[in-house]
């Protein structure tokens, strides 16, 4: 059978979807999970149509981010109202890079850097910029959800234009911008979290419009799934968050990525 014509299998789509709510909201890259599951588990997930594959993984997206919207709507109306009108007015800075490098650069993203060396790279490279943005000293006081400027969140929406490389993470990039920009963990996560939410929305949104196709019962299974985990992931994971700790973990990730890689030609 080609590889066009494999179906998902709605078990393996529920799974992934699963796995996405807790990958969404961590710095841990979503994407760079749902490639190392499917591998592990031995599922044909690489194998399937490339136009299958994307819509499965923006429905995963989509899932998240509605529910995102819904568990955390107050807390993002809250720092919506720090910012002032020309805080919002600016916040399309943080959406307009990574809107257009999403239409001019996904296609030769996905067909370059899809493999395990090129994923496990952007996972060692987020690690890094975490590391650095998270424990750099600091002599001003950390700064809120209100100080954002202009160039604040063009820097987030340069982070989220990278995290288009597989691994890197876009909650890991923006969080380690915010960051280095001098925003306190509870502030640079509610404003990751802003800016995540038209990119999300509007991913699955562009998705409908282009009309049904083949795999959407099981990306309906799957983003149905990512919805539910993100709720349930979004109750656990409040708070502000040290990155180290995703950071060491990444490490671990990309070191599991290509050792696993690695074996085929070992045989």
């Amino acid at each position: 059978m080609r590889s066009a014509e494999r179906p998902l299998r709605l078990r393996h789509a529920l799974v992934l979807g699963l796995a996405q709510g807790p990958a969404e909201l961590m710095p841990i890259s979503s994407s760079a999970h749902t490639a190392l599951i499917a591998s592990v588990a031995g599922w044909p997930y690489a194998e399937l149509d490339p136009g299958t594959r994307k819509s499965f993984e923006v429905a995963l997206h989509a899932g998240a981010g509605l529910a995102l919207l819904g568990a955390l709507g107050p807390e993002l109306r809250g720092a919506a109202r720090g910012l002032g009108r020309s805080g919002i007015c600016a916040f399309a800075l943080a959406v307009v890079p990574p809107a257009l490098a999403g239409a001019l650069l996904r296609g030769p993203v996905e067909r370059r850097l899809g493999g395990p060396r090129s994923t496990a790279a952007g996972l060692l490279a987020g690690s890094a910029a975490m590391v650095l943005a998270d424990t750099r000293r600091r002599i001003r006081p950390e700064r809120t959800c209100a100080d954002a400027r202009a160039h604040d969140w063009l820097a987030l929406g340069v982070a989220q234009a990278l995290a288009l490389v597989p691994g890197v993470s876009r909650s890991g990039a923006t969080l380690s911008a915010a960051r280095a920009r001098g925003f306190g963990r509870g502030p640079a996560r509610s404003l990751s979290l802003a800016v995540a939410l038209p990119l999300l929305l509007g991913a699955g949104a562009a998705e409908v419009g282009r009309g049904r196709r083949a795999g959407e019962l099981a990306a309906l299974t799957g983003g149905s799934a990512a919805f539910a985990s993100t709720l349930l992931s979004a109750r656990v994971l409040r708070g502000a968050q040290r990155l180290l700790p995703y950071a060491l973990y990444r490490a671990a990730l990309a070191v599991a990525i290509l050792v696993r890689s690695r074996r085929p030609a070992a045989r």
